[in-house]
């Protein structure tokens, strides 16, 4: 951490606008070309994308298996890396969906006309340049692409070392369908999975209009901070979910499961289960999927949680750290409380603004939790595995917001997106 944020010092010292890496400009020139294209035509180049990256299956697998021989399969974040067959079709699948999404651009949002004649209206434009610094996640390489380039935006893209095969394979195959579409190819930019690479990023003021995180709390807290150009905060999903009193069991057995063994890894999975005290009696059964899946969850509880559990080597005593941590592996915290209040308290407390849920068949409860929780989505008898761009009818997503101010929670088409006004008049003048 502390050599990142010394050669960022550096950097900011001694660059200038002029030193700056010639692929930033190469992408804000890219960036006025590609807000010429007429959506149809956009559509078509991702549709040939698409179909490059099944017919070039083998190719990407291959890169992707180069960067899985580095990380042991014990590393929570393999799941993140690795790439398939099956996700291959599934990322290929969200980009055509992209490509069917009416446009984002040209959207009037608000038009009127003033008492002096003046015709105002206000128009959905690109931002320009996006920059995205993310972690082992091969899929965001195509998802970022799909996003941007159907809005309008180039991108500029720093991923990790731990998928840095994998992530230029990809802007490899995206490079030849743009030049065979006679689309100019430095629409994405892929930087070197360097730190230095991440600080020219953050530094790169008049290159890139908005700079969004997608990896862990230290990479996200890095960026927020020591950035010079504007940020999206994405947030480390630290995710609760609140077993009422009123909770019906069986929909919390598959809900609970579900949220955290679906996909461990991703930001949307559970960390924390918290348990009204009247429904302990059914925190065994409801906990039991968890400890007989293959791999099994081990679980860090309160103690009363604790004593209403048979002793099992699954089950160990909660200590400070247990709630409030993203586990991004098969562990989860199991919490007690009295009330919703203190259900509240909790969430408040630990929770990161990602998303939340709750397991009740009160309505009331329901409603009362929903508006009382600060947080970018807030479930009723659902899993928060569910808070994802492409299930939310996005087509994919650039990144989930846990900022107030701008885009809040999946970010799609519309959340990459920025505005100007146009004013039409016949020769007035302000007095």
């Amino acid at each position: 951490m502390f050599c990142w944020f010394a050669f960022y010092s550096y950097l900011c010292s001694h660059q200038t606008i002029d030193d700056m890496n010639p692929q930033f400009l190469q992408a804000r020139e890219a960036g006025k070309l590609l807000a010429r294209l007429s959506d149809e035509r956009r559509n078509e180049v991702l549709m040939a994308v698409a179909t490059a990256i099944i017919n070039n299956k083998e190719r990407i697998l291959a890169a992707n298996a180069l960067d899985l021989e580095r990380m042991s399969k014990e590393n929570p974040l393999y799941d993140r890396l690795q790439l398939t067959p099956a996700r291959l079709d599934a990322i290929a699948a969200d980009m055509r969906n992209v490509a069917s999404l009416p446009s984002p651009l040209g959207h009037v949002s608000k038009a009127s006309t003033l008492p002096n004649g003046l015709r105002l209206c206000r128009v959905s434009v690109p931002f320009g340049v996006i920059g995205i610094v993310y972690e082992a996640r091969p899929n965001v390489t195509f998802d970022v692409f799909s996003l941007c380039f159907k809005s309008g935006n180039a991108c500029v893209l720093k991923g990790g070392k731990d998928a840095d095969c994998s992530n230029r394979e990809a802007v490899s195959l995206i490079h030849e369908v743009l030049r065979q579409q006679g689309v100019v190819e430095h629409t994405v930019e892929l930087l070197p999975a360097t730190h230095e690479a991440t600080a020219e990023m953050l530094g790169a003021v008049g290159y890139i209009d908005l700079c969004i995180p997608r990896g862990g709390r230290r990479l996200i807290d890095f960026v927020r901070d020591n950035a010079r150009v504007p940020v999206v905060e994405t947030g480390a999903g630290v995710v609760n979910t609140y077993f009422d009193k009123d909770g019906d069991l069986e929909m919390g057995r598959r809900i609970v499961f579900n949220a955290k063994t679906r996909r461990v890894s991703v930001c949307n999975a559970l960390d924390c289960l918290i348990v009204h005290k009247s429904r302990l009696a059914d925190l065994p059964q409801l906990v039991e999927p968890l400890l007989a899946n293959n791999p099994p969850v081990t679980l860090y509880c309160d103690e009363q949680a604790l004593a209403a559990l048979a002793p099992s080597p699954l089950v160990h005593p909660a200590t400070a750290d247990s709630f409030g941590t993203e586990f991004m592996d098969y562990k989860m915290a199991v919490k007690t409380v009295a009330s919703l209040d203190e259900a509240l308290q909790h969430i408040d407390r630990y929770g990161s603004g990602h998303s939340e849920s709750i397991i009740t068949a009160n309505a009331d409860t329901a409603r009362m939790f929903q508006a009382n929780v600060d947080a970018a989505c807030v479930y009723w008898n659902a899993p928060t595995s569910f808070t994802d761009g492409a299930q939310f009818g996005l087509g994919a997503e650039i990144g989930i917001s846990t900022q107030k101010l701008g885009p809040r929670g999946p970010m799609g088409l519309e959340e990459i997106t920025t505005y100007k006004w146009l004013i039409e008049g016949e020769g007035q003048t302000r007095k």
